[in-house]
């Protein structure tokens, strides 16, 4: 296993992420953790294994299993299993398993030690690390949960050539909003010149997007451990137009990576008609998501924006009761802006066709 990165985040943890040389170095390392380990797989994860490890609980998978009940369920198990608080909780899935056992991890015995290993894109690069652990409630995203990172992030990119394209592409989206919010601009550059390579999963280019997208979120969480300084706001990025589309299709047509990247566009465009974004830059920005893929000019109907709407104002990223929206700048320079009810609707409502 290498060291990828070390970070010192919320209520003091050290967060440690490690790159497997394949799946046997993972294997080998995760076997060196003894009996005292409780399991999260979902029922993908959970047939990557011959044989599941003796304490474990699989889950269903998607982002309905992200509620009370799961939770519960793997609070009921670590206490039949009688795992003591010195010992450790491991979520082996994607970014739904990664929530449910942080989450799980930081509420069990006041908090147990966590490891997380992703395996998918999206929750390599961004449900894995920073210690955000959430679950759904009354249909709003993310609304109930805790900071709690985890001591170790093991990370195999072998297991990305399992994943569907709708689930990879679902990664890249979160990849695509980190290069936008780079200091500098090599994963920018990296995701324009190796697109190719990226979108057929080259081994080696793999390794490096994932380290390149995840040194760009450590930037800002280092900062910001706990989002108290709006710093780490700006990793929100496409999310308050993203999570909204997300809920407003009950979590089903829209995976959260493409919602994000739509998210994205949303506040390019919209940074543009403030005069804040560099026209040519977001056009640019905005002929990157294309190419790889996304419906970057997908617009809900117009009998669609109440239920948009009314998601948008249960999001919890507001500032004395005003929603916040993050816009860029430029590269890397992020801003937290309010946004009017009109602007909104001429961004996300499709025009009419008569």
């Amino acid at each position: 296993m290498r060291t990828l990165l070390t970070a010192r985040l919320a209520n003091n943890i050290e967060s440690t992420v490690l790159l497997a040389d394949g799946l046997k170095d993972l294997s080998t390392h995760l076997g060196s953790y003894g009996r005292s380990v409780l399991w999260i797989f979902d029922t993908n994860t959970a047939k990557l294994f011959k044989q599941l490890p003796p304490s474990h609980v699989v889950l269903e998978s998607g982002e309905s299993q992200k509620n009370f009940a799961s939770l519960e369920r793997i609070i009921s198990t670590a206490l039949e299993e009688g795992l003591a608080r010195d010992g450790r909780i491991i979520g082996f899935g994607g970014g739904v398993v990664c929530d449910l056992a942080g989450f799980a991890a930081s509420v069990y015995m006041r908090g147990c030690t966590l490891t997380l290993v992703p395996t998918t894109l999206l929750a390599m690069v961004d449900a894995s690390l920073g210690g955000k652990t959430a679950i759904d409630y009354r249909g709003v995203k993310n609304i109930v949960g805790s900071f709690y990172p985890a001591r170790e992030v093991l990370i195999s990119t072998d297991v990305l050539h399992t994943l569907n394209e709708r689930e990879y592409l679902n990664g890249l989206g979160e990849v695509l909003k980190h290069a936008l919010l780079s200091s500098d601009d090599r994963l920018y550059h990296f995701v324009v010149t190796y697109k190719n390579e990226i979108l057929s999963r080259d081994a080696k280019i793999l390794d490096l997007m994932v380290e390149l997208s995840l040194r760009v979120k450590l930037e800002y969480i280092e900062q910001d451990p706990t989002e108290q300084l709006g710093i780490r706001q700006m990793l929100n990025l496409g999310h308050t137009f993203g999570h909204a589309l997300e809920s407003t299709f009950h979590f089903g047509t829209f995976s959260h990576g493409s919602a994000v990247a739509w998210g994205c566009c949303r506040a390019l465009e919209a940074g543009v008609s403030l005069g804040i974004t560099d026209r040519s830059w977001a056009d640019g920005a905005l002929k990157l998501f294309r190419s790889y893929g996304y419906d970057v000019d997908y617009r809900i109907g117009r009998g669609d924006w109440i239920s948009y709407r009314e998601h948008l104002m249960k999001d919890k990223k507001r500032l004395d009761g005003k929603l916040l929206f993050v816009l860029l700048e430029g590269q890397g320079s992020g801003v937290l802006k309010t946004l009017d009810t009109a602007l909104i609707q001429q961004l996300v409502i499709a025009k009419p066709t008569f």
